[in-house]
This record gives structure tokens, sequence and C-alpha cells, in this order.
């Protein structure tokens, strides 16, 4: 089981201009104090960007992590999020993310991050 299956962790678009993750929030999701935890917008936000970049990825490159910047906007207690990732740019070495993480049916902005990554040859 990988930690997409196992936090439940839902693909609902994939293009090289979007990606779109969704979650339903539950209690494995929660930290001690009944909210979503932060690291959950951050894995959320690097798994989007990275699936974004690896579809923009030339033959026989992977794109991996370098850096993640997560700022937790609003707390979350129930229901459903969405973590949508968008090109900043896309170059030849270095790609800059955006990606949003909004609460239904709130639709609220919870999380906003920026994610760099990097090509890498297989």
């Amino acid at each position: 089981m990988n930690l997409l299956e196992y936090l439940h962790i839902k693909t609902v678009k994939t293009s090289k201009q979007q990606v779109v993750l969704s979650l339903e929030v539950d209690k494995i999701h929660k930290q001690p104090y009944g909210l979503l935890h932060g690291g959950i917008n951050a894995v959320l936000a690097e798994t989007a960007a990275s699936m974004l970049a690896n579809l923009n990825a030339p033959a026989g490159f992977v794109a991996v992590g370098v850096n993640i910047n997560t700022n937790h906007l609003s707390a979350v207690k129930a229901g459903r999020i969405e973590t949508i990732a968008e090109p900043i740019k896309i170059g030849t070495k270095i790609q800059v993310l955006a990606v949003t993480t909004i609460s239904y049916p709130e639709k609220i902005k919870t999380s906003y991050s920026t994610v760099t990554t990097t090509f890498l040859k297989e």
C-alpha cells in the first residue's frame, strides 16, 4: 500500500495544465485537537505538484521535489478538500508550481503552497 492509498487520496483530474486531488477528511487525517493535520496539506501539495511536473517531464526523466513552502490559511475539521496544482513555470531544469487547497462545502481556501521540482534522469 502506498501513501495515497493509505490516506485515501483520490485523483480527480490530471493534465499538463492542472492536477486535482481530493480527500474526505477523517480521523486519520487529524492532529490531536481535531483539526486537519498541516502535514496533510503538504503531502497533498507535493503530490499534486509532482504529478503535474511529471506530466511535463521529458522522456527518460522524472520530476522530484526540491522545495515546498506551505501556508495554512484556515482550519479544517470535516468535509472534503480538493488540492489544485497549476504550473507557474515549467522549465528544463526547474519547475515552480502553485498549489491551492479548498474545503467543501464552504469553498474556503485552506492552504497555499509553492513547490519546486527538478528533472532527474531515470
